[in-house]
């Protein structure tokens, strides 16, 4: 399944049927999640804490876009002090005794392109004139359009196809940091 969500991820693969297939083995029950997020809590890459901080503090909103599951998302929002309104992610659905029910297929980052489905909606509640989108995989560079510009990232992985067609490319924050510096 590792293989198939890569391929997703390089863009051959529709997100969502790759989405389906690894939920439909995986599973998890919502004890599981909350084990794993526990256990295993997600690390910040190095530097995204003092971009985010340092984009705050010039009043630029950040929203964290994700095709993966909004709870672990979350957790990485509240350590960045990005409000959960500012979240779009997917949903796991449970049955009232915690037992897997499948996910929210309404949700926009459910399939390819709705990342780009969050930016046009995101423009249009909030009149935002410019949005820039910052990604590793082929569903955050198809966002741009309509995001105005796309910054592939290569710090935690690097795929080949987000780093031969993005325009700008970098593998640590600190290079952002320092054109917001100027």
């Amino acid at each position: 399944m590792v293989i198939k969500t890569r391929r997703a991820m390089g863009g051959a693969v529709p997100f969502k049927a790759a989405l389906t297939e690894r939920l439909a083995l995986i599973q998890p029950s919502r004890e599981q999640v909350q084990r794993l997020l526990a256990e295993h809590p997600p690390h910040l890459t190095p530097g995204i804490r003092e971009l985010v901080s340092r984009l705050q503090e010039r009043h630029v909103q950040v929203f964290l876009i994700s095709g993966g599951f909004r709870s672990i998302v979350e957790h990485v929002a509240s350590k960045l002090n990005i409000p959960a309104a500012n979240v779009f992610a997917n949903r796991l659905k449970f049955y009232f005794n915690g037992e897997y029910a499948g996910f929210d297929e309404t949700q926009p980052t459910a399939e390819s392109g709705g990342k780009g489905k969050v930016i046009k909606f995101l423009k249009e509640k909030f009149h935002f004139k410019k949005i820039v989108m910052i990604g590793d995989g082929a569903t955050d560079m198809e966002a741009c359009p309509p995001a105005d510009a796309f910054i592939g990232f290569g710090g935690n992985v690097i795929r080949q196809q987000v780093k031969e067609r993005a325009r700008w490319y970098i593998t640590d924050f600190v290079e952002l940091l320092g054109e917001l510096e100027e």
